[in-house]
């Protein structure tokens, strides 16, 4: 039996730890983008045909998240975290020696299954430990890394692609997760109280996650969250493509609007813990929604690339606000299940975006992105009025 939530402390180094963790798997998903070209030149294929290594990482990172996170309740989810590390680590240095396209590609497939079990075992974990009335602040602590690694992937991988070749790229990130595994199992080792599994729901892992869609509020949260991942990133996704079309920015440009959003998302992080105390999270959600639309309206209406980028970094804040209420609420869905939860709630995610990037794909070919762009000015404030409708419902 676990310790009550309150008497639970976590340390702030594990948190900082658990970041750095997060910061490759993000950086992961983003950071082999720009070597496609490189990739192709070195394997004799076309640029479409290098992207298969992308592909991989991505099914593989949102398909098996749903067999870490009840592995996670069973065995501890900080010790499967620095194991998913030093495993990821590995595979990063196969696909660093990878002879052959369809090597590198087995690789990244494998760099996903292990990679897509840190950041909802941390999230879980940081349910288990910290208490609810200062989750969501530490939460948003804990998304630095995420968010510089969304932030950066991309930009190390072209960077250092350049540098030293494709390969120092996948070093680097082996180097990072070996040293975030090997000083978490450090932390485990001083503080054993923090590896062992919380109290966990019985049942295979089957019943676990049937056990946590049979709540309504459950429902509620992951249905949102994939509404949420749907609309903004099939919108989101075209940003780019956009800005290049209407105002002729050169690729770099593009990528630095894009990054612009992370650092959007930085800024949320850095004044969290203030706005969550001024707004509460009704607050949060109502605020992140109005203020998604109206970053949408304006990228729709937006002049100039100034005025854009200026939207773009709205988007970050306001995203954060209203995505990281979900993630807190994420963790509560189920505190005897809550690897299972959260691996639910990170699978809807990866789903809506799934689902939301080809749906928007044949409406910005014909008619641009702005018709999109419109479409999530509207939606998402409704959505988020409706998610904090069934908030209050829910508290009462």
């Amino acid at each position: 039996m676990s310790r009550p939530e309150a008497q639970r402390s976590a340390p702030a180094f594990a948190i900082v730890l658990l970041s750095v963790a997060a910061f490759a798997s993000a950086a992961n998903m983003r950071v082999i983008d720009p070597l496609l070209v490189q990739l192709g030149l070195e394997f004799g294929v076309t640029v479409g045909a290098a992207s298969v290594a992308a592909t991989a990482f991505l099914l593989a990172n949102g398909v098996f998240v749903l067999v870490h996170g009840p592995f996670g309740d069973r065995h501890g989810k900080m010790p499967v975290v620095a194991i998913a590390c030093l495993a990821a680590a590995v595979c990063c240095a196969l696909s660093a020696v990878a002879s052959s396209l369809a090597l590198l590609a087995f690789a990244r497939f494998l760099t996903g299954v292990t990679s897509s079990a840190i950041i909802p075992l941390a999230i879980a974990w940081l349910g288990d430990n910290v208490p609810y009335d200062k989750r969501q602040a530490t939460l948003a602590r804990f998304l630095t890394g995420q968010t510089l690694g969304l932030m950066t992937g991309s930009a190390m991988g072209g960077a250092l692609g350049d540098w030293l070749g494709w390969r120092s790229v996948f070093w680097v990130l082996a180097a990072i997760y070996v040293a975030a595994g090997v000083a978490l199992f450090a932390v485990m080792r001083a503080r054993p109280e923090i590896a062992r599994p919380g109290e966990r729901a019985a049942g295979s892992m089957v019943s676990q996650m049937l056990g946590v869609l049979k709540r309504r509020w459950a429902r509620t949260v992951i249905v949102v969250v994939a509404l949420e991942g749907g609309v903004f990133w099939g919108s989101f996704t075209f940003v780019g493509a956009d800005l290049h079309e209407r105002f002729g920015l050169g690729f770099a440009a593009v990528g630095l609007a894009v990054a612009a959003f992370g650092g959007g998302g930085f800024l949320y992080v850095t004044v969290a813990h203030v706005l969550v105390r001024l707004l509460g999270e009704r607050g949060l959600v109502l605020w992140g929604g109005c203020g998604l639309g109206l970053s949408f309206a304006i990228l729709a209406l937006a002049p100039n690339a100034i005025v854009a980028f200026a939207a773009i970094v709205g988007c970050g804040i306001t995203f954060y606000m209203l995505h990281n209420t979900l993630q807190t609420h994420g963790t509560q869905m189920a505190p005897e299940a809550r690897g299972s939860a959260l691996a639910l709630f990170a699978l809807c995610l990866f789903v809506g975006q799934a689902v939301g990037v080809p749906v928007a794909a044949p409406i910005v070919d014909r008619w641009g992105a702005v018709p999109i762009f419109w479409g999530a000015a509207l939606f998402l404030p409704a959505l988020a009025l409706y998610f904090a409708f069934a908030l209050r419902n829910h508290r009462a």
